[in-house]
């Protein structure tokens, strides 16, 4: 289908979608895994109005923290990438509505971007496939927010456990997911600015290292295709980043080990953090290891705590509303 034909003078319609936070990474993963929860998220509404392009923008709950300014924000750049991608001079309002708290490690710029690609496409009847609209996404995440990597944008996109292939052609892969896993996630009142995290990481690693690292990683491949519980607990171990980070986050060690101590299979850093997760078998056990985690916060760093209990979001972007 080829996109719909909006003149600049014509206005009405609009799309809102719905697109989930996510855990990237989960251990040996750097910027490759990543996990779509069914909660928390953003929303973005993408609606026709008279002009040409983007014709206005409006951010609801983010504390007036993200920006306003189109060519600074993640699902703006989105929008002008399916519009630029389907050569359309169509007029969109944009409204974003954060769900997703700032600076959390749970995927936030990404949700938005993914929300206003997904939501600019079905507006305009573009018929965008899943990379097409993947490749939108990111321009407004690394223009956004200065990644460049799609381990938070695939999976709130797509759903499910995503393996994102470096390089190009973009290339995405949804693993399976074991049907019992629930995971926790306790994001504390901190915050990790994603770059300077990512700066700390510098550019080489030991060899050493590397080799845990791939060893892992290939092994978590193969412990979700097998569901095997007792190889996801082996592989979730990150040689890299989060040996680096670590320190970025009060408390993390302990918190971590705390969730391992009340049940959790796996346990680690949520992107570059603060958000920490667990990996459970079932929601009892994610229920404990959540409240664990809340305690260890709390003692080590003297903070609150939002907790998050969820699945395993298997449909990624959802559009919630036409009109």
């Amino acid at each position: 289908m080829g996109p719909r034909a909006f003149s600049t003078d014509q206005s009405g319609g609009s799309v809102r979608v719905f697109a989930p936070a996510s855990v990237s990474n989960l251990g040996p993963g750097f910027d490759i895994f990543g996990l779509a929860l069914e909660r928390p998220g953003d929303e973005v509404v993408v609606r026709a109005v008279a002009g040409t392009g983007i014709v206005s923008l409006s951010v609801t709950g983010d504390g007036g923290r993200v920006p306003t300014d189109p060519l600074r924000n993640a699902a703006a750049l989105a929008v002008q990438g399916v519009l630029d991608r389907l050569g359309s001079d169509a007029g969109v309002a944009i409204e974003v509505r954060k769900g997703i708290p700032l600076a959390s490690g749970l995927g936030g710029s990404a949700a938005s971007a993914v929300a206003g690609a997904v939501a600019a496409d079905a507006l305009l009847g573009g018929g965008l496939d899943r990379i097409a609209l993947l490749e939108c996404a990111l321009i407004g995440e690394s223009k956004g927010s200065g990644a460049d990597h799609a381990d938070n944008a695939a999976p709130s996109l797509a759903g499910g456990f995503v393996l994102v292939l470096p390089g190009q052609p973009t290339r995405m892969v949804k693993l399976p997911t074991p049907p019992e896993m629930v995971v926790a996630v306790a994001h504390p009142a901190l915050e990790v600015e994603t770059l300077g995290a990512r700066v700390i990481l510098g550019e080489t690693i030991p060899l050493a290292a590397g080799i845990r690292q791939w060893g892992n990683a290939a092994g978590l491949v193969a412990a979700f295709f097998e569901g095997d519980w007792e190889l996801i607990a082996r592989c979730v171990r990150d040689a890299v980043a989060e040996p680096a980070r670590a320190g970025l986050v009060p408390g993390f060690r302990r918190v971590k080990a705390s969730a391992l101590a009340a049940g959790a299979v796996a346990a680690g850093l949520s992107g570059s953090g603060p958000s920490v997760f667990a990996l459970c078998r079932g929601s009892l056990a994610a229920e404990t290891a959540a409240a664990a985690m809340a305690e260890a916060f709390q003692l080590e760093a003297g903070v609150e705590s939002d907790i998050v209990i969820s699945g395993a979001n298997a449909a990624g972007a959802r559009i919630l509303e036409t009109e």
